[in-house]
C-alpha cells in the first residue's frame, strides 16, 4: 500500500523538478539576452568599460550587506576562489567581447562566438573534469551551433579589423567555460549565490576600473541614459542572468546549462524588435527551431541525465 502511494508522489516530484528547471532555464535565457539589450542602450551614453565598471561595482556594493549578514561566514580560502571565478567568468568573458567590439569586430560575429560556449565547455571538460561528451551530446551541440549560424549569420559583416582581434571573443568564451567547470568542481561552489556573485562583481569591477581609466576615466556620468542603462544591467543582466546561471549550474550539468544559452541570439532579436523596432527575420525563426532541437538532444542525452542525477 505504501509503495502504491509513494510511486505517484515520486512521479509528481520528478515532474515538478523538471518543470522548475525548465522555468529556470527560460528565465535565464530572457535575462541573459536582456544584457545585450542593456549594453546596446547604455553604449550610446558612455564608453564600454565605464559601463562594465559601474555595472559590476554597483552590483557588488548592493549585494555586500547581504553577503556579510546572510549565509555562512566568509573565509579567505573561499573568497580567493571566487575572485578567480570573477576574473574568468566576468572580467575575462565580458572584457574579451568588449575589446573585440572596440577593435571593430562585428557585434553579430561576437554574439555568434559567445554561443559557442557549449563547445568550449566540451573542449575543456576532459582536462578539467575528466569528462567527455557522448556522440549524442556532440550532435546536439552541433545542431545548436547550426541554429545560431542560421539565426545570426545573415547579419555578419567581417569589416576591416586586425586579424588577432577575432581571437579576443574566443578567449572570452574559453574564459567563461573554464570558470564554469572550475566552479562546478570547486568546494567554493557551495557558497550561496548572493555571496559568490558579490565577490565576483567586486573583483571584476577592480579589473574593469583599469580599462576604464585607460579609456578616459572612472567617474560615472550624470546622464539619465547612463543611469538607466546601469540600473538595467545591474538588476536584470547581473542579478537576474548571473544568479540564474549559477543556480541552474547547481541544479543541472554544465553542458545542459550552456546549451540552453544557444537561444539567446534569437531572443535578443525579439528584445531588439520590442524595444528598438528592429525587424524580425525568417532566418531567426528557423535558427530558433534548429537550436531548440539541439538543446533537446543534449538535455535528453543519457550522459547529461546521469551527470545531473549524480550532481543532485
Amino acid at each position: 500500500m505504501s509503495e502504491a502511494v509513494t510511486a505517484p508522489c515520486r512521479r509528481e516530484n520528478r515532474v515538478l523538478a523538471v518543470a522548475t528547471l525548465l522555468v529556470l532555464e527560460a528565465a535565464l535565457v530572457v535575462s541573459w539576452s536582456a544584457g545585450f539589450v542593456g549594453v546596446r542602450f547604455a553604449i550610446d551614453h558612455a564608453p564600454i568599460f565605464l559601463i562594465l565598471l559601474w555595472r559590476s561595482l554597483v552590483s557588488g556594493l548592493v549585494l555586500l550587506p547581504f553577503a556579510l549578514a546572510i549565509g555562512p561566514p566568509l573565509r579567505w580560502k573561499d573568497i580567493w576562489r571566487q575572485i578567480l571565478f570573477g576574473a574568468l567568468a566576468m572580467s575575462g568573458y565580458l572584457a574579451g567581447f568588449a575589446l573585440a567590439i572596440a577593435f571593430g569586430v562585428p557585434t553579430g560575429l561576437v554574439a555568434l562566438i559567445a554561443d559557442m560556449l557549449p563547445l568550449a565547455v566540451a573542449l575543456l571538460s576532459w582536462p578539467v573534469l575528466g569528462q567527455g561528451l557522448s556522440a549524442r551530446q556532440w550532435l546536439g551541440s552541433i545542431l545548436g551551433l547550426a541554429g545560431v549560424l542560421i539565426a545570426s549569420g545573415w547579419s555578419l559583416d567581417m569589416g576591416h579589423v586586425p586579424l588577432w582581434a577575432y581571437g579576443l571573443p574566443v578567449l572570452g568564451t574559453l574564459s567563461l567555460a573554464l570558470a564554469t567547470l572550475l566552479q562546478k568542481r570547486s568546494p567554493a561552489g557551495a557558497m550561496p549565490v548572493h555571496q559568490s556573485l558579490c565577490i565576483q562583481c567586486l573583483s571584476a569591477s577592480a579589473i574593469f576600473a583599469l580599462f576604464a581609466w585607460h579609456e578616459g576615466g572612472v567617474l560615472p556620468r550624470l546622464d539619465p541614459g547612463f543611469v538607466g542603462g546601469i540600473l538595467w544591467l545591474v538588476f536584470v543582466a547581473t542579478f537576474g542572468a548571473w544568479s540564474l546561471y549559477y543556480i541552474a549550474l547547481r541544479k543541472s550539468s554544465p553542458t545542459r546549462v550552456t546549451s540552453v544559452l544557444y537561444l539567446s541570439p534569437p531572443v535578443t532579436m525579439i528584445w531588439a524588435w520590442l524595444m528598438f523596432g528592429e525587424p524580425l527575420s525568417w532566418a531567426m525563426v528557423a535558427g530558433l527551431v534548429v537550436s531548440l532541437a539541439g538543446i533537446v538532444i543534449v538535455a535528453r542525452s543519457p550522459a547529461t541525465m546521469a551527470r545531473r542525477t549524480r550532481d543532485a
